[in-house]
């Protein structure tokens, strides 16, 4: 059955999902524009959190830090981010979550977009995944590994070469999505043809224009997509499979608004 949530903060994800309506969350386990190490913070820690989740039925992701970029030719930047992203798979197994989101990442103007693809290759091949580990495709940036379809599509070739395929799997964000060009009546259509699967979305509306580039998430209707064609997309990825997590601004009551919204069109039970 479906799961929607929002993100929340870690310090009690359980609550507010239930504030939210939500029977699904996704946190964040740090600074997610730091190096720093993966930390659960819930009261009694990560085991407690994984067991409260379990009793309460509420279905738990993790998105990692934003700094990771395993596809870049900078070793400063691409080793720090093995190790920072294999904490983080490892972390968010201890408290039982469904799965770890990370970005595709990107290389430079100057960089073969290739050594990128096979830069992912050679770190799916090291990583070890006790849960498995979503790529989350982006909204900027020419150079980047998941932005365009073709893009992502030599990026599941790569990954797809090693013996952790079956791990790997996709988070199609809609706003993501939208301001990086893909058309949003096809694009659910299309990543299946590519994965062959979409475990998880980041529903949100788009405060940038189609093909902005801009990542700046909104509320439904308050954004530049149209409802319908977000409501097309969440009924085609549910159909799939995969659940859906609101990464938009505001208070729970807004983000309530939005799980809501979610869940009246996907025909999910009720949290």
């Amino acid at each position: 059955m479906t799961r929607i949530g929002a993100t929340v903060d870690q310090a009690d994800p359980l609550a507010a999902a239930v504030e939210r309506g939500g029977d699904a969350a996704q946190i964040l386990l740090g600074d997610p524009q730091s190096w720093g190490k993966p930390e659960a913070t819930y009261p009694g820690g990560a085991a407690a959190l994984s067991k409260a989740a379990a009793e309460q039925d509420v279905r738990i992701y993790v998105h990692s830090a934003y700094v990771i970029n395993v596809a870049s030719p900078n070793n400063r930047i691409r080793i720090p981010s093995r190790k920072l992203l294999q904490q983080s798979l490892t972390a968010a197994a201890e408290l039982g979550a469904a799965g770890l989101v990370v970005h595709g990442g990107h290389v430079t103007k100057d960089d073969d977009p290739e050594v990128g693809f096979d830069n992912w290759r050679k770190c799916v091949e090291g990583l070890e995944l006790p849960i498995p580990l979503f790529i989350e495709n982006t909204a900027g940036g020419n150079h980047a590994m998941a932005r365009y379809l073709e893009a992502i599509e030599k990026l599941w070739a790569a990954v797809g070469q090693t013996e952790n395929a079956g791990r790997i799997g996709f988070c199609l964000d809609t706003c993501h999505a939208f301001a990086a060009g893909l058309e949003l009546d096809t694009v659910v259509e299309k990543v299946l043809g590519i994965t062959g699967r979409i475990d998880l979305v980041h529903a949100n509306d788009s405060q940038g224009g189609f093909a902005s580039g801009r990542d700046r998430h909104a509320n439904f209707g308050k954004g530049k997509i149209e409802p319908d064609q977000l409501a097309a997309v969440a009924v085609a990825a549910a159909a799939a499979g995969a659940d859906f997590i609101c990464e938009t601004p505001g208070a729970a009551q807004d983000q309530a608004g939005d799980v809501a919204w979610l869940r009246e069109r996907v025909g999910a039970r009720s949290a």
